[in-house]
């Protein structure tokens, strides 16, 4: 059988995490557990400060689900635009290790980053700079990258940049794809309705929000929110946290309950359920089996500091996988 392609776009950003105590934060400036955005020179100077271990991980919200569909075996392919610099490197080396194909655009200036500094009590804090990622461009969208795709997702943070979204909803309508939107947030929400309004019904296919997102575009609970929106796309998706995920596909309706387990840090839970999810449809299973390999993805990253599943989480999750998909 051959592997389904799922394309992503969205921002690139390299993750960096670091583990300090509380004054290193104070010192950056920021309140602790808050995000704010910086320049680039200030995370590289943050970084030259610590006498603590920096990780490197490849992050964004759509990177996020792309790396972890290539690490459960699907073929994936990241489209965005990165700098020329050695972050760039590390971005790209990130998503081969992953098992992720490149369509990336490189230019002249920073790639986007984002330092999240860890302290004591597990809170985290953020400092973020878009470098290049704020300039990605509608000619970033190369045809050729769609061309066999089954599957494309979006990240709602794109909605801002409307020349690349429709740029991206042409390239699915080409190559008779798949599309799924994740809202990203109920600030994007309240923000592009009025653009919401008018793409939603006409192209998406797979709508993935959280209880706030699903509110903030409907008005309405988690239950009729579903509901209303399962009236416009073929699958709806309402992530409701610690309780699940709903789930409407037609006349099917589902609740699949999150898996119970010592959560450290809630980072990238809804890019990883969403890469189990999207893994599952793409390989013919139903609703509650791919919602269900969607919340044991999310289950192995909430337990880590950062979006990165460690190898033995990812040794689980596949030996769950196949369990699981054998008896469907």
């Amino acid at each position: 059988m051959t592997e389904p392609l799922i394309v992503g776009a969205g921002s690139p950003l390299v993750d960096l995490l670091v583990e300090e105590k509380d004054d290193f934060v104070q010192r950056l400036g920021s309140e602790k557990g808050g995000m704010i955005f910086v320049e680039s020179d200030v995370i590289e100077k943050a970084v030259e400060s610590t006498d603590s271990p920096v990780s490197y991980v490849p992050g964004g919200s759509t990177c996020n689900t792309l790396v972890g569909i290539g690490r459960l075996g699907a073929r994936a392919r990241m489209v965005g635009r990165l700098g020329q610099d050695a972050l760039a490197g590390k971005f790209k080396e990130g998503l081969r290790q992953s098992g992720v194909e490149s369509g990336i655009t490189e230019s002249s200036g920073p790639t986007g980053r984002v330092l999240s500094v860890v302290t004591p009590d597990a809170e985290r804090t953020m400092f973020t700079a878009l470098g290049v990622a704020a300039d990605f461009h509608p000619d970033d969208i190369v045809e050729t990258h769609f061309e066999a795709a089954t599957h494309v997702h979006l990240e709602g943070y794109q909605l801002f940049n409307r020349p690349v979204v429709d740029r991206v909803v042409a390239a699915v309508e080409r190559s008779g794809a798949t599309f799924s939107l994740d809202l990203a947030s109920f600030q994007v929400v309240e923000a592009c309705r009025d653009y919401l309004e008018e793409l939603i019904p006409a192209s998406v296919d797979i709508l993935l929000a959280n209880e706030e997102e699903a509110r903030a575009y409907t008005g309405k609970n988690e239950a009729e929110a579903l509901e209303e929106l399962a009236r416009v796309v073929d699958i709806a998706v309402v992530k409701i946290g610690e309780r699940g995920v709903l789930l409407a596909r037609g006349d099917q309706r589902a609740h699949v309950k999150a898996i119970r387990v010592d959560a450290v840090d809630t980072t990238g839970a809804g890019d990883l359920w969403a890469a189990g999810f999207l893994y599952g449809l793409s390989h013919g299973y139903g609703l509650d089996v791919s919602g269900w390999l969607g919340c044991v993805v999310a289950s192995e990253v909430v337990q880590v500091i950062g979006a990165k599943v460690p190898d033995d989480g990812w040794e689980r999750i596949l030996k769950f996988r196949d369990t699981l998909l054998r008896g469907c």
